[in-house]
This record gives C-alpha cells, sequence and structure tokens, in this order.
C-alpha cells in the first residue's frame, strides 16, 4: 500500500455510509414534505408513538442525538403541536416529551412510508438484515456499547 492509499475515497468505509444514508433520506422527503416535517422529526415521532412518552436525555439516547439538536426539533414539533413537553413529577430536572392527538394522529398518515421507502431501497430481507445488525454493531462501538441488534426492520 502506498503513503496516500488510506486517503483513497474508495478505501473509506465512512464514504458509502455517509453516501446511503443521503440517498436512503432523500427518498423520505417526499413523504415527509406531504406531513410537513423533516427526517429527524420523522424519527422521533417513531420513538414517540412506540414509547407514548419518554425522557428527552433518553429520547437523544435512541435517536444518537445531541441535546442541541433535539431541542429545536422537539420545539418545531411542538409548534406544529404534534408533541408536548413537560417537566416530570418525581424530578423536575427531567424533560418529558409525549405525543399529542394530532401527533398520534400523524402516524395513520406515516404508516405506509418505511413499505415505500423498503421499495426503494430493493434489499432483500436477508442483505436487508444483515445490513441492519452491521450499522447497529457499528453505533454500539463507536459509543462504547456492547452490540445489541436483536431488534428488526
Amino acid at each position: 500500500m502506498g503513503r496516500y492509499d488510506a486517503l483513497k475515497l474508495d478505501n473509506q468505509l465512512c464514504f458509502p455510509l455517509y453516501a446511503a444514508s443521503r440517498e436512503v433520506i432523500k427518498r423520505y422527503h417526499p413523504y415527509l414534505a406531504e406531513l410537513g416535517i423533516t427526517y429527524t422529526q420523522y424519527i422521533a415521532m417513531m420513538v414517540l408513538w412506540e414509547e407514548e412518552k419518554i425522557s428527552v436525555k433518553e429520547l437523544g439516547n435512541r435517536l444518537f442525538l445531541d441535546s442541541g439538536t433535539l431541542t429545536p426539533v422537539l420545539k418545531s414539533l411542538e409548534e406544529k403541536g404534534y408533541v408536548k413537553r413537560r417537566r416530570s413529577t418525581e424530578d423536575e430536572r427531567v424533560l418529558i416529551v409525549e405525543a399529542t392527538e394530532a401527533g398520534n394522529a400523524l402516524r395513520e398518515r406515516a404508516v405506509d412510508i418505511p413499505e415505500k421507502i423498503a421499495g426503494c431501497v430493493r434489499l432483500d430481507t436477508k442483505d436487508a438484515m444483515q445490513l441492519y445488525r452491521l450499522l447497529y454493531k457499528v453505533l454500539a462501538a463507536m459509543n462504547g456499547q456492547p452490540s445489541d441488534s436483536s431488534g428488526g426492520l
């Protein structure tokens, strides 16, 4: 290997991750535009549809987002009437976020999006599951966590 081979774009693991992520998120855009939300708002709502209510800190952990990124996302969702934030009654330092009735109604409008995106990606189930596990393994390793890729697509 030459001295500069490590700097070749084709030798970078980060580049296909970056490019694939951008391409997949780009495919979401028309569907999310119909809902009036961004991709980051969409994934935040996905967690809220699953959890009903969650601390902002835990939501950030689930989404791999810091509070500086997550706070404006939640503020925008709150302005749209999709979420409400409140202090925990047990510990006022903890901020709880939950979907409103309008936020839960948005779920019905979004229910077909994953299937539409899967049609764009065109991976068979085996390859999709392998990619899913590998990506979560990368995330875990990057965050010093044990690899748990038991979730599904």
